[in-house]
């Protein structure tokens, strides 16, 4: 695998936010590591972990950014957004507060990223059903009113990681396809394309807006 990483056609960048506590850290680790840490503490800062995919004939990076630990200080900044092309929204199924701070969520999300960010609501922690505060029905329904994708997951059974995270970088790519129709170069950099004849250029008079540290 150490070759296909290096060799790609696009990286994504995607974001996780959504309440501490809820399981972010571990979708990033089951999707990247096939990992599930039971212990899983709070961290401070910013992590980010990469997997490669096959997306068509297309290799897409997924750069996938974990807030880990920094919402509770409300202290997430515009560069923990900048050149991030997807996001999901998580909430635990089983604690009904973490469902209904989403809209606070969606709107910093929002305030700070590009407009063409393609979202993701994702209710976690499905494998504990008996206990569960929301109804799927009425966060789909949320989902559906807000243009958002939408799926249960459980990053400890691994129920629906996959699913996530490839349905999110399937609907990134189609987007950004489209947009390299549409335009032959412009709006396929604002949209996170970091093929290598798309960025080069750029990367030896700026930084790329996509790998903001």
């Amino acid at each position: 695998m150490g070759s296909a990483e290096e060799d790609y056609n696009f990286v994504f960048k995607i974001v996780l936010i959504g309440e501490s506590g809820v399981g972010k850290t571990n979708l990033l680790s089951r999707f990247t590591r096939n990992e599930f840490n039971h212990d899983s503490r709070t961290t401070i800062g910013v992590e980010f972990s990469t997997r490669t995919i096959l997306v068509g004939d297309a290799v897409v990076k997924a750069q996938i950014w974990d807030t880990a630990g920094l919402e509770r200080y409300r202290a997430i900044t515009s560069a923990y957004y900048r050149g991030a092309v997807g996001a999901l929204v998580v909430f635990d199924i089983t604690k009904h507060q973490t469902y209904d701070v989403v809209d606070r969520w969606l709107k910093e999300l929002y305030d700070h990223a590009e407009p063409s960010i393609v979202v993701m609501l994702v209710g976690n922690k499905t494998d504990l059903a008996q206990a569960r505060e929301v109804p799927m029905e009425e966060a789909k329904m949320f989902a559906d009113n807000n243009g958002l994708l939408f799926v249960e997951t459980s990053a400890l059974d691994s129920t629906n990681v996959e699913q996530a995270f490839e349905t999110i970088l399937k609907e990134i790519f189609h987007k950004v396809q489209k947009q390299k129709q549409r335009s032959s170069q412009s709006n396929t950099v604002s949209l996170g394309s970091e093929s290598p004849e798309s960025t080069a250029p750029a990367q030896t008079e700026k930084r790329p807006c996509c790998v903001a540290l």
